[in-house]
């Protein structure tokens, strides 16, 4: 989905930091660079692509190009009718219709049970151009589209960054929780995401003392959902996300030039967390990704 937060950090954290207003030298802005194009090369074959996420009622909901379908696709692209979801008690089965060339993991599918995005090997039905998943949210779950060939892929023309700087190059201190624990975390759809909480981070940037709240992003890395004052004035205004390389000794490196919008900033079709209030940064944060308006 995105690239990772790289061993550069780890670097810095073990050898440290010259000074945080020195020129970042030659190895890091080559890092740096091959971050920016890993970036725009995650959002071309992932969030760049959609075009449709529609939940499922109980019961039938139909597939195909007719816009009243349950599960609408493109127009023009398939036939107005090329199935439909049987979608009970969280279990969802697709079944084609006649003569429809609908696959899944290049075999032919007749009847199907959707597996989601939240199980190790979820489902993904492909015709043409077209990839259709099954995803969860809380006890929500519907039908997303993706498209190859989408508009927001051809109309896109690339991301746009503040200037590097050091000044946001910051070592901070971990605070572990007590014990693993589950934080209710806000997102676009209204509802909380249950989301692993690792602890906290303090640092000062700005002339002032921060605190974030850390959430675990799989088992190398930390997860930190941030908002700052150049929210709506130049950045995304929701908030943007930040990754870290996982503690050593105590102490994270925090890179703010590598603070990124989320997907909600280029789809609306995506299912963003949002900041928690305690990660509402009273500075201007003028690093990293720009918001550009993509929808």
């Amino acid at each position: 989905m995105r690239s990772k937060a790289s061993a550069l950090s780890v670097f810095l954290l073990l050898f440290g930091i010259a000074s945080a207003a020195a020129d970042l030298d030659a190895a890091y802005q080559q890092a740096y660079k091959k971050w920016q194009a890993g970036r725009d090369e995650s959002l071309r074959k992932n969030w760049l692509t959609l075009v449709g996420l529609f939940w499922l009622k109980d019961g039938t909901n139909r597939v195909g190009g007719d816009h009243k379908d349950e599960v609408p696709l493109p127009e023009g692209k398939v036939a107005p009718q090329i199935g439909v979801v049987e979608f009970h008690s969280g279990k969802a089965v697709f079944t084609a219709a006649s003569g429809a060339k609908i696959t899944s993991d290049g075999k032919p599918v007749q009847t199907i049970e959707l597996r989601s995005d939240v199980t190790d090997k979820p489902t993904i039905l492909q015709l043409g151009d077209l990839k259709m998943l099954l995803i969860q949210r809380g006890h929500k779950y519907g039908i997303r589209i993706r498209d190859s060939n989408s508009s927001g892929l051809k109309e896109f023309k690339g991301l746009e960054y503040y200037p590097l700087s050091g000044d946001y190059l910051v070592t901070a201190k971990f605070i572990p929780d007590d014990k693993p624990r589950k934080v209710a975390i806000p997102t676009v759809l209204g509802e909380d995401a249950e989301i692993d909480s690792v602890g906290y981070v303090e640092f000062t940037l700005n002339g002032q003392k921060l605190r974030l709240h850390a959430l675990s992003e799989g088992d190398d890395e930390l997860f930190f959902i941030i908002k700052d004052q150049t929210a709506g004035q130049g950045t995304y205004p929701a908030g943007r996300f930040l990754y870290s390389a996982l503690p050593k000794d105590g102490k994270i490196v925090l890179d703010f030039n590598r603070a990124e919008n989320p997907p909600c900033a280029f789809t609306p079709y995506a299912t963003c967390p949002l900041p928690p209030k305690e990660n509402y940064m009273p500075v201007k944060v003028e690093a990293g990704e720009k918001y550009q308006g993509h929808h």
